[in-house]
C-alpha cells in the first residue's frame, strides 16, 4: 500500500486540479464536487496532516 500524502498544500492543490470547489470553513476547508452531490471533504488546516486523515481524504477523493 502506498504511503498516503500528508502535505495539507499538495492536497489542496491536487483537489483544486480535479475539479473539487473549495466551499470555506474556519478550521477546514470544506470541498464538494459538483459531479459528487451529497459528498463533502474536509481537509484540517494543519501543514502536516497524520497518515489516518490523509488515506481518510484520499479514500473519499478516490484515489
Amino acid at each position: 500500500m502506498p504511503k498516503p500524502e500528508t502535505d495539507y498544500r499538495r492536497i489542496v492543490d491536487r483537489l483544486l486540479r480535479e475539479g473539487w470547489i473549495d466551499e470555506g470553513g474556519t478550521k477546514h476547508c470544506k470541498f464538494a464536487h459538483p459531479e459528487r452531490p451529497g459528498l463533502k471533504i474536509m481537509v484540517p488546516r494543519h501543514r502536516i496532516l497524520s497518515p489516518g486523515v490523509g488515506r481518510s481524504i484520499a479514500r473519499a477523493a478516490g484515489w
